[in-house]
Parts: structure tokens; C-alpha cells; sequence
């Protein structure tokens, strides 16, 4: 069983227009909802890539009832822990005609010490199955801003591979408890480490505690950093689409292919391309399976031998 974690999980809500005109009416001509969060995204795509998905966080209130009843009609396993605030809303306004996605994203309910407790008994528990975690997202008011340090050291007690895809100061902290990868995009990693070199900024988010560094770099695709050498791994061509969620893909590739043992190369190749997939695909949380095929075995793989 593969777990994921969400602790500021969402109900995403996209709204389609033919051309977004601000400071005017825009009227909609598509609405979807979906669980969303980085978590939730990861497992939909770990479960439809076949892999058994156990999915834990925080959820609460009328928005949090529709998330799990969405989640329900999924292949995921829903261990999510209740809150008394609600769940937050994510809105993307999609613009059909010029493939641009305006984002609003809510805070998310504040959590309290003793939703806290319970989440980490949830959440040690759920270890004692689990072949990995991933530690996904933005953290919600009244989380501390150490938790995803705090989560990674029970996994490593455990015995549980560890991945973490978060931004800033949870970022900071959590590589610090020295996870077995750690996966920000290029503007992440350059906040981190002061470098917009992705090469040389992976090398110091290695030196700050994480085993391997794998760095989304939009279109030019993947660079992994890792104790036995480094690769780079880009599409054969340009996908047009919509971008949201190719993170949350590449996550899931990276994470199924820890679990069945792949090497370095082949995870980054799988990542690289459920990511393309997914900017092909209408929501987050989903890839074209027929992009996904046709890539696959046409994604290129560079070797950066000296990098580690």
C-alpha cells in the first residue's frame, strides 16, 4: 500500500470560459468538482496506475462531505480525518481560448491540538501497512510549521520510504529530517537554496538533508540528484495544455517507481511522462492514458555522472 498525506486537502472546482475578460461577466460553460490537494492528485493517479492508494489528511464541513463523496467513487482508500472547520475550495478559471488558468485557493480550516492528535495516531497507524508516503501541500492555519519534519521522522522510525513535495519553510524544515526525496519545482528550489542553476541548486538541497532531489522543470521536464549520480530526463516534443497537476503526476511516477524497485532513470522517464500526459488531460488528478503510452518510450534521458 502506498500512502499519501494531505493535510490541506481541497474540493477543486473549475470553471471553463470561451476567453476570461476581467472587470466583466464571464459566462461559464463547463463546471467540474473534484477531490483535490496535492495528496488527493497523487493517489488518483498511484490508482490508476494500479497500485493500491491509502489516502489521510484533514477534512470538515459541507465541502469536505462532497470531497469524500467524490473520493468515494474513486479506486483510493479514504482515511481521512474529520475537523470542525470546513474543507477549503479551490476555484481554476479556465480560459478555452488561450489554454491560460487563472487559480483562487482558499486557506483551509483551522486545525486544532487535539485534531492534531488524532490525525497523527491516524497516521502512524496507516505506516504499519505502507510501502512509502508522500507528504504533499501547503500546510492549513494552526498546523505547525515543522509537522512535515515531524511526519517524516515517524516514517523513517517506521521504516517507510519518504517523499516530500512542499514549498518554503516546511520545505526547509522537512529536508532537515532527511527524507529519501524531495521534490519542489525550479522557482521552490531556487527560493530554497538561493540558485537558479537547477543542477547546482539540487546539489544544495541534497547537502540539506534529502537522500535524492528530484526538481520539476516545467517543459524541459525532470533533473534528479541522487548519492550515485544524476540524470535529467525531457518530452520528445512540446505538450500544449493545461499544467495543473503535472507536479502531483510526476509525484505518483516518482513514488510508484521507488516502490517497484525501477532504476533512477526509468522513474524519471515514467515521471516525465504521466506529467506530459496530465497537461493533456482535462483536470488535475488525471492523465491521458494514450499521451502516456505514446511517450513513455520516447522520453530522453540525459546522465549528469559527476553531479552527485
Amino acid at each position: 500500500m502506498i500512502l499519501t498525506v494531505t493535510l490541506n486537502a481541497a474540493l477543486d472546482i473549475t470553471y471553463r470560459v470561451p476567453r476570461l475578460r476581467p472587470h466583466a461577466t464571464n459566462r461559464i460553460t463547463e463546471v467540474s468538482e473534484r477531490p483535490g490537494g496535492k495528496g488527493l492528485n497523487v493517489a488518483r493517479v498511484l490508482a490508476a496506475l494500479g497500485h493500491r492508494t491509502v489516502a489521510t489528511g484533514f477534512v470538515g464541513g459541507g465541502t469536505g462531505e462532497a470531497l469524500r463523496a467524490l473520493l468515494a467513487e474513486t479506486a483510493v482508500t479514504d482515511a481521512l480525518v474529520p475537523v470542525g472547520g470546513a474543507t477549503r475550495r479551490t476555484v481554476a478559471v479556465a480560459d478555452t481560448a488561450t489554454g491560460d488558468t487563472t487559480q483562487l485557493n482558499e486557506p483551509g480550516p483551522v486545525v486544532t491540538p487535539a485534531e492534531w492528535d488524532t490525525f497523527l495516531g491516524t497516521y502512524r497507524e496507516l505506516l504499519g501497512e505502507a510501502q512509502a508516503v508522500a507528504l504533499c501541500g501547503s500546510l492549513p492555519p494552526g498546523v505547525p510549521v515543522d509537522v512535515y519534519a515531524r511526519l517524516t521522522r515517524a516514517a523513517r522510525s517506521a521504516g517507510v520510504p519518504v517523499l516530500l513535495d512542499t514549498s518554503g519553510e516546511p520545505l526547509r524544515r522537512g529536508l532537515a529530517a532527511r527524507p529519501d526525496l524531495a521534490k519542489p519545482n525550479a522557482d521552490e528550489l531556487a527560493a530554497l537554496t538561493g540558485s537558479t542553476e537547477p543542477l547546482r541548486a539540487a546539489r544544495d538541497a541534497r547537502r540539506r538533508g534529502a537522500h535524492a532531489v528530484a526538481a520539476s522543470l516545467g517543459p524541459a521536464g525532470m533533473l534528479a540528484v541522487t548519492a550515485g549520480g544524476a540524470w535529467q530526463a525531457a518530452p520528445p516534443r512540446h505538450i500544449a495544455g493545461n499544467p495543473t497537476g503535472a507536479g502531483d503526476s510526476a509525484v505518483a511516477g516518482l513514488l510508484s517507481g521507488l516502490v517497484e524497485e525501477l532504476s533512477w532513470p526509468d522513474r524519471l522517464t515514467r515521471a516525465v511522462a504521466l506529467s506530459a500526459a496530465t497537461v493533456r488531460a482535462p483536470a488535475a488528478g488525471e492523465f491521458d492514458p494514450a499521451t502516456y503510452e505514446d511517450l513513455l518510450p520516447r522520453v530522453v534521458v540525459t546522465d549528469h555522472p559527476t553531479a552527485a
